[in-house]
């Protein structure tokens, strides 16, 4: 099956009255009916086989282009009024409704057939004390049913029992949140006695009170009631819709939320709506349209009434009025006919023409070979079509680290211990010795568990462990204990672990290579083998990690009744809670750290306790009561936290390398100069982000100044902040520029701009957690945006996921730029749902951030030919594209415009209707598609060796207001030469035999020739990259035109159709006159020879950065070899780094409670990490050079 979240659209529930508490019973149907809850059937489509042509009628005449053709038919259809035929409007507007009836069909058909492939699932249900196969549809609230292994969640079941040991379960939630490791739950003890008993089962009335249907993932508060007892119910006894039961035989789970009320359909809720500036700005444009089109219309009335007045009583004997028809009267219907007439202002194709453009170029990213991941299959994939312009306009880059820049694969480099440092390696002069691939690696084969994909280099650290350094061997049995792994051992000595997240799965194999394997648990034990010796620990307590505390600990009992704390965590967290005795060796310590920051490397610090066992039996007594509160549970088990993590013990720290992904460097070096700003928004500790933004080239020893924000207190904060302001910008004022306008289509929302201060050189800007918080404060967010906005590069650590997209709205508020978010994982949801583009990287933590996402692929060094390649070539496109389509229609609408003065204001057409009828459709719509999916000012090369080329679009300097304006002129122009030329040069005028050819018809045949031609000149200067297809679409429409007009004029289309073909020969008698080709060819020249002339001159006189390269690649003949790479030097840095924690709680509650994973043998499951031979892609990432800006002659094309 597909994943459930694809098959899921956008009327994800039903609208009822809120609940506030569910209750229910098991086996019980008439009483959960009395609720009426909703049952287990979903549905997601938006229509059936009744309401689809009605219903997506009315929806398509909500847009505004479709509601006003449909009130220019109906205009039509008064006789008085209607200049034109009826079918003018009515066959672009049908083929317009039903292209988009037909997608919108497709996709609801596509809807109905997923829902009903999931609701006709089968599972069994526990009805009248037997099993029975019923559909997922059919199933309700109360209901027990039965899984088995591999089959999907039915609805939100609270799991009852199951055929693993402690009635655990294995599930995999992909298809919930992406996540591919196993994660495992476990039903309460009083009914996991029900095993598979069916007439248990049938008797058991337990009753449930639980939340109300929501869609937080993560949580679930409840209790059951049962025999009298109350027992807690939380997240870990839930088995969640969109589930796979996976390595467990069967389970029985009681229904508690079904069909719209499960989690995963809750958190289907429809997505924002993003809009591209184009979008915007077209909205704009077309309601200006509009008003432009109201004025003409008006004129034309005017002077319809004026003529009316003064000359119409001349015609009256051969024109009768109609009784009650004065001047002004002629004059408001003339208003209306014309607005018939000059409709085309507003073409109904434009919509249209747009959505193939970007669904053509959304193509283009999806089988771009160059972006696509071998080493993983994984191609790019836009996942939506409607934002590829805004690609190319990009100003605002917010990274996430680990994953992102990093390839979030970890791998035990360093450590301290005791105040020594391992893990380097020295000569005999005592110089440091570089590690490569070629360097000796240490031996472990003395230790048969060894993982043998593990490496290390420093010899020194192996001899400690095996010559009995009681420090080293407590350091590594505290790796060995202290975590939430779960072990699976498939055959003897061959483990496999599943951890959280990368760092803990790295530093426990890291203990298991030194010889404290980790091998297996229990709910009260924990098994090691330590230095070839099997001990068993009881585990009395697992303290766990969450996003405030910053660490975990364990608390067990060795074979020799010794109690023992083992606590690792953040370093400034443990160091609050060491005992004074500590103080020299964390200065040591701190030495220690201060070098692996330099590196990037991210650190923990381990310590330890030794506890009385009066005092701990007596705290493991408050510890059960808290665990058990229903309420403040959470607050109540911190502080007992709190009362036994202190007087620690420091062991040392940890440092684990997470290298950069290939190509970072050069490609945050690419986007920095197509001026592009890059903010990281990380979760690590400020050293470590430090350190990665010098590696990856954001941070750079060159530039002026790199400013550390790191303030605990509101004022400090902005007194940092403005300090940096003044530094960068000495003669700046202190208040903001602001600049104020109004937003949206009829201008009603307020919008407000801080304008960009001017700096000399480039800066940085690191800023921490703490201080983040104070400075997003309402009272100094323009503080922090005017700071950060100076600089190249900025660095948040320390963020939550709700502050980095509370960065981003700042800046999509406040600097109306276009923003990308890019990340990850989970945590990067909400800040790739804020800007205005979201990517997501398929990594190592799990499918959220792509499946929240625009675009997506593998490594971000194919960002740079997204927007480099991909994004500016889809902006200029879609530029271009909106230029000409406006200019053609302008143009054949601005001489109907000049027409009317010579027409009496009579509201007659200056074209065939059949033309009129096929302009848009078919004469000018291929050559304008041609040029919007194939054009390139240069190829993809050159776009990625000058990135410079990417700034137009940033500045909105292809396609504008006043860009607008110049094409209304440039139409105004041409019309006035297309129809006072050909009008002109008809005049009086006869054939070669003499016979007179001044007629209505045969200069409504020229005009039309002559605006064909003319526009197809103008769209040939405007391809920039010819193809066989732009070649076939120009002159094939030129050709159908011919033919279709010989055609519709011909003797045979009048006999048939007299009333609808009445320019009978009118083709065959004027299209043979020379003097008619002759003012075809004027007509043309004199409309493209000012375009010709001004682009000669702009070229000579002030070529721009695309000109200037457009001249470079026809003077090069090969492309100039790439500069030689540079070789980083080491930073050796003062600042410590920190260990970047998971922001999702840890496996603790599971295995204090009882909740473990115990391997049977004969079931497999997926190892932790998929190891590769080499973490680096096979591809070598291109290397640009940058463009010389230095003055250059003038030179022709």
């Amino acid at each position: 099956m597909g994943s459930l979240l694809s098959s899921i659209g956008l009327d994800c529930g039903q609208d009822k009255d809120p609940e506030e508490e569910r209750r229910l019973k098991a086996n019980d149907r008439p009483f959960n009916l009395s609720y009426k809850y909703a049952n287990n059937a979903i549905k997601t489509s938006k229509y059936n086989i009744f309401t689809f042509l009605p219903l997506n009628l009315f929806e398509q005449i909500q847009r505004l282009a479709n509601a006003y053709f449909l009130f220019l038919l109906c205009l039509q259809l008064i006789p008085e009024i209607s200049s034109l035929s009826w079918f003018t409007t009515v066959v672009p507007l049908l083929l317009v409704l039903s292209m988009t009836a037909a997608k919108d069909g497709s996709d609801d058909f596509n809807r109905h057939k997923s829902d009903r492939q999931v609701n006709n699932r089968k599972v069994n249900v526990l009805i009248d004390g037997e099993l029975r196969s019923e559909k997922w549809r059919d199933v309700q609230v109360g209901d027990i049913i039965k899984l088995e292994n591999n089959q999907f969640v039915t609805a939100d079941l609270l799991l009852l029992s199951s055929s693993e040991p402690l009635n655990l379960v294995y599930i995999e939630t992909a298809e919930l949140d992406g996540e591919t490791n196993l994660k495992v739950k476990q039903a309460l003890t009083v009914t996991g006695e029900l095993g598979d008993d069916i007439q248990k089962l049938a008797k058991f009335t337990g009753e449930v009170h639980c939340e109300a249907p929501n869609n937080r993932l993560d949580r679930f508060t409840g209790t059951l009631s049962l025999e009298g007892e109350t027992h807690s119910l939380d997240n870990e006894r839930v088995l969640l819709r969109g589930c796979t039961l996976r390595n467990t035989e069967w389970c029985f789970g009681l229904v508690v939320f079904g069909g719209p009320d499960t989690k995963l359909m809750q958190n289907c809720g429809r997505a924002t709506f993003k809009r591209t500036s184009i979008d915007h700005l077209m909205n704009v444009l077309v309601l200006g349209i509009f008003g432009f089109l109201a004025f003409m219309c008006a004129i034309l009335a005017v002077g319809n009434g004026i003529w009316e007045h003064q000359e119409g009583s001349v015609f009256s004997a051969f024109l009768p009025r109609l009784d009650g028809v004065n001047a002004a009267f002629s004059g408001f219907l003339t208003f209306w006919s014309y607005v018939i007439i000059l409709n085309t202002v507003v073409p109904i194709s434009l919509y249209v023409s747009v959505e193939i453009i970007r669904l053509g170029n959304s193509f283009y990213i999806n089988w771009d070979r160059k972006m696509y991941y071998p080493k993983n299959d994984t191609p790019a994939e836009a996942r939506t079509t409607t934002l590829n312009e805004e690609l190319g306009q990009i100003k605002y880059i917010f990274s996430d680290k680990t994953g992102t820049l990093t390839q979030n694969i970890m791998t035990f480099n360093k450590c301290s211990i005791n105040g020594k440092s391992y893990g380097e390696l020295f000569d005999f002069a005592g110089q440091r010795v570089e590690i490569t691939e070629k360097t000796e690696r240490v031996d472990f084969s003395w230790n048969k568990l060894a993982d043998p994909k593990f490496h290390f280099h420093d010899h020194n650290l192996v001899e400690a462990v095996r010559e009995g350094s009681p420090e080293a061997q407590v350091f590594f049995r505290l790796l060995a204990l202290c975590h939430t792994v779960m072990a699976e051992e498939k055959k003897e000595g061959e483990l496999f672990y599943q951890a959280q997240s990368p760092d803990e799965g790295a530093l426990v194999t890291a203990a298991r290579n030194f010889g404290f394997v980790f091998r297996s648990r229990t709910p009260e034990t924990i098994v090691a083998m330590e230095m070839g010796s099997q001990v068993t620990y009881e585990l009395l307590a697992v303290l766990d990690f969450n996003n405030v505390r910053k660490r975990m600990s364990v608390i067990v009992r060795s074979p020799e009744g010794k109690l023992t704390l083992f606590c690792k965590g953040a370093d400034t967290i443990i160091y609050e809670r060491l005992h004074p005795f500590c103080n020299k060796l964390m200065e040591v310590t701190t030495g220690h750290l201060n070098e692996y920051a330099g590196e990037g490397l991210r650190t923990l610090v381990l310590a330890y306790k030794d506890l009385d066992g009066a005092y701990m039996e007596e705290w493991r007594r408050r510890h059960h009561e808290a665990s058990v509160a229903m309420d403040q549970r959470e607050e109540k088990l911190d502080l007992l936290y709190e009362e036994i993590e202190k007087d620690l013990l420091l062991l040392g720290a940890t440092a684990v390398e997470d290298k950069l992904q290939d190509g970072v460097p050069q490609t945050i070096e690419q986007l920095s100069k197509a001026d592009i700003k890059i903010w990281v928004l990380t979760g690590d500790k400020q050293e470590t982000a430090e350190n990665i933004g010098y590696s990856c080239n954001m941070l750079r020893e060159e530039m002026k100044e790199v400013f550390v924000v790191a303030a605990n207190t509101a004022e400090e904060v902005k007194e940092e902040l403005q300090s940096a302001r003044r530094r960068m910008c000495p003669e700046g004022s202190e208040e903001p520029t602001i600049s104020t306008g109004r937003a949206g289509l009829f201008g009603v929302q307020k919008r407000t701009t801080v304008e960009d201060d001017k700096v000399d050189g480039d800066y940085g800007l690191v800023i921490n957690g703490h201080s983040l918080a104070y400075a997003l404060e309402k009272s100094l967010q323009m503080e922090l945006l005017r700071t950060a906005c100076m600089c190249q590069a900025v660095i948040c650590c320390r963020v939550t996921p709700m502050q980095k997209a509370q960065v981003v709205e700042l800046v999509k508020k406040y600097k109306q730029a276009v923003t990308l978010a890019i990340g990850d994982g989970a945590n990067d949801v909400s800040m790739i749902k804020a800007a205005h583009i979201g990517v997501g990287i398929s990594g190592q933590e799990g499918m959220q951030a792509v499946l929240s996402s625009d675009f997506s692929f593998a490594q971000f060094r194919y960002l740079q030919r997204l927007l480099l390649v991909h994004g500016r070539w889809s902006y200029l496109r879609m530029c271009k594209f909106l230029s000409y389509f406006f200019y053609k229609n302008f143009t054949f609408t601005f001489v109907h415009f000049w027409y009317g003065f010579f027409c009496g204001f009579s509201a007659q057409t200056v074209y065939d209707e059949w033309f009129i009828t096929l302009y848009n459709l078919a004469y000018t719509a291929l050559p304008i598609l041609g040029l919007s999916l194939f054009d390139q000012d240069v190829n993809d090369r050159w776009s990625m060796q000058y990135p410079q080329l990417y700034s137009p679009g940033q500045l909105n300097q292809y396609f504008s207001k006043k860009a607008f304006v110049r094409c209304v002129a440039h139409s105004c122009y041409s019309s006035m030469v297309l129809f006072f030329i050909p009008y002109a040069a008809m005049y009086d005028t006869v054939r070669d035999d003499g016979k007179d050819i001044v007629d209505y018809q045969s200069f409504a045949l020229l005009a039309q020739t002559c605006l064909l031609i003319a526009v197809n000149f103008q769209i040939c200067l405007d391809i920039h990259y010819w193809t066989a297809v732009n070649q076939f679409f120009v002159w094939g429409s030129l050709s159908v035109y011919f033919a279709v007009t010989f055609t519709m004029y011909s003797n045979g289309m009048f006999l048939i159709f007299t009333s609808s073909f009445p320019f009978i020969g009118t083709a065959r008698n004027s299209l043979n006159q020379p003097n008619v080709w002759f003012t075809i060819f004027l007509t043309s020249i004199l409309c493209v020879l000012p375009v010709v002339a001004y682009r000669f001159l702009v070229l000579q006189l002030w070529p721009t950065i695309n000109e200037k390269v457009r001249y470079k690649v026809r003077q090069s003949k090969a492309m100039p070899a790439p500069p030689p790479r540079r070789i980083p030097t080491r930073r050796i840095s003062t600042r410590r780094s920190g260990y970047a924690f998971s922001h999702a709680k840890g496996y603790g509650d599971l295995v204090t409670s009882g909740r473990f994973l115990l391997r049977r043998p004969q079931k497999n499951r997926p190892a932790l990490f998929a190891q590769t031979d080499s973490p680096l892609s096979q591809n070598q990432p291109q290397l640009y050079r940058t463009i010389t800006e230095e003055p250059e002659e003038p030179q022709s094309p």
